[in-house]
């Protein structure tokens, strides 16, 4: 049966514009569901929240794979959400899976399976999409006046399969990193099953410190002043020792005080556990090693307390379906896909001058274009990460260095952008020079069809802003451009030879001209005349 954390509320009449919206989340150790309304104004009201445990990271950490147990009762849970899904008639539905699917051997035939047996189409998500939508949830705290005044915060997330840590500045996100501190992933690793408890959290205290002294450097840890952290085990140590903080449901657990319940856990086995604090097995399994993660942590940033926020990533799949219904974008996550890819850029040393100046052009030019691609705000987004970091290749070789951006791009890891949208924009950088999309090019063909129509209109874009800084000279910051009949009419203010940038554009514009239909003419913008004085 499933255990419901709160049940349906009676549903006011909200009006003709809302619309139903849910979140599935196929975690490590349990499979969520969340289900809720988005009103005219934006606003998400939760309608019903259901959880039921199963030990899918036990399989995939300790074996590599998922057994056929397992994945039984996993669509046996899919089956009864599908069902929940029809009686809310939900009209907007994300279902992501974490590390244990990721991680897992046959994770394909679970998502195949969990299609044909339920016709939902579970997304397997990266850690930094993770991240993403972990901090999407804790935004309101984070951002604006009162997220300035936390100084630098460092929001944790210990799942069952990894830790996730993201460092916000003023609203913005600097960094985050993904960790194998994973409250399941500690005990397969360790195989602290058999174990007496004070012997098994000695085990993973050292396997803890083991993992954060290697990304000392990575992470200004010892700078951050606010310590935010989200998961079931932080509420839990919320519900036990915490003191209230703010109407929205935040409360400070002090260090001494989380010192103090660590010692009390780390005494007993997950049955006593469950036993003393009326937990299910499932939420009793992780809450030592996840625990004992927080404490590692707070000690390396130095703060007095943590700050345990009442939500979980689901929240933040919700807030993020809902922007995605209103049409309305977060503001400070894009810029944090942005500090992202500039680090990415900055890591394989490209001419930041060159990528900013085409990522910006390639941005006006999708706004002047906008009646003939017929895109989105995110496409728009995509479109700059591809501007900034289509050199990348470079750091690798020269020679062919549109392919080596791909390849570098689609592994790396770009805060904010599904594994998908890596992919996008590897292919679309990838066709920043030289050949334009071809039939003998394998994985642009394994595309599906409406992902290779997207890549051309972007790389399209690409070259045609790539052509207008051949130089790397910026002689190209502004220009209007304008349809005239068959033609694009690009001009350029304040410049009065366009002759490298026409040769350029000879050879890149063709994908354009095949894309949109439209011929690219570069003209030199005369200067206004001085006005006769009178």
């Amino acid at each position: 049966m499933s255990t419901t954390e709160s049940q349906p509320e009676s549903r006011k009449d909200p009006g003709p514009e809302a619309q139903t919206i849910a979140a599935i989340d196929v975690g490590s150790n349990a499979i969520r569901l969340a289900v809720a309304e988005v009103l005219a104004e934006g606003q998400v009201q939760v309608l019903e929240q259901l959880q039921q445990g199963i030990r899918l990271g036990h399989d995939s950490f300790r074996s590599g794979r998922l057994g056929s147990a397992t994945l039984r009762a996993a669509l046996g849970i899919l089956r009864e959400y599908r069902r929940t899904l029809d009686t809310y008639q939900v009209h907007h539905l994300r279902a992501v899976a974490t590390s244990a699917i990721r991680e897992a051997a046959n994770a394909d035939t679970f998502l195949d399976r969990a299609l044909m047996a339920t016709g939902l189409e579970v997304e397997v998500i990266n850690t930094s999409e993770e991240s993403r939508l972990t901090v999407a949830a804790a935004r309101r705290q984070l951002i604006g006046e009162a997220g300035a005044k936390r100084g630098l915060v460092l929001v944790a997330h210990v799942g069952g399969g990894s830790t996730l840590l993201t460092v916000v500045d003023r609203g913005e996100i600097m960094e985050s990193q993904s960790l194998p501190l994973g409250s399941i992933r500690l005990q397969e690793g360790l195989l602290t099953g058999g174990e007496p408890a004070p012997r098994a959290a000695r085990l993973m205290r050292q396997q803890i410190s083991n993992t954060l002294t290697s990304i000392q450097g990575g992470l200004p840890l010892d700078r951050v002043q606010t310590f935010v952290a989200i998961g079931g085990d932080a509420r839990f140590a919320g519900r036990q020792i915490g003191k209230p903080l703010t109407p929205e449901g935040m409360v400070t657990v002090g260090r001494v005080q989380l010192d103090k319940l660590v010692r009390l856990c780390e005494r007993y086995s997950t049955e006593e556990l469950a036993k003393r604090f009326a937990l299910p097995f499932p939420d009793a399994e992780t809450l030592s090693p996840a625990l004992l993660v927080y404490q590692a942590l707070v000690d390396a940033t130095g703060v007095t307390q943590i700050q345990v926020f009442p939500g979980s990533m689901r929240d933040g799949l919700l807030l993020d379906l809902a922007a995605r219904v209103t049409g309305r974008e977060d503001e400070a996550l894009t810029k944090g896909v942005i500090r992202s890819a500039i680090a990415v850029a900055r890591k394989y040393r490209v001419d930041r001058r060159h990528t900013q100046t085409v990522a910006d052009l390639s941005a006006k030019l999708f706004d002047l274009l906008q009646a003939e691609h017929g895109l989105t705000a995110r496409h728009r987004l995509l479109l700059r990460v591809a501007g900034l970091l289509h050199e990348v290749g470079g750091f690798v070789s020269n020679r062919s260095h549109h392919k080596h951006s791909y390849y570098l791009i689609a592994n790396a890891e770009i805060f904010g952008l599904t594994r998908d949208e890596h992919v996008l924009v590897a292919h679309v950088a990838r066709y920043h020079r030289r050949a334009v999309p071809q039939p003998s090019h394998l994985e642009y063909v394994a595309l599906p069809r409406d992902r290779r129509i997207l890549v051309n209109k972007l790389a399209a874009i690409l070259r045609v802003a790539d052509a207008l800084d051949r130089a790397h000279g910026q002689q190209v910051r502004d220009f209007q451009g304008e349809r005239q009949g068959e033609e694009f009419v690009i001009t350029v203010p304040g410049v009065t030879d366009l002759t490298l940038e026409r040769r350029a554009m000879a050879e890149k514009g063709d994908l354009f001209e095949d894309v949109f239909g439209l011929r690219i003419r570069l003209e030199e913008g005369r200067p206004a005349l001085p006005v006769a004085a009178g």
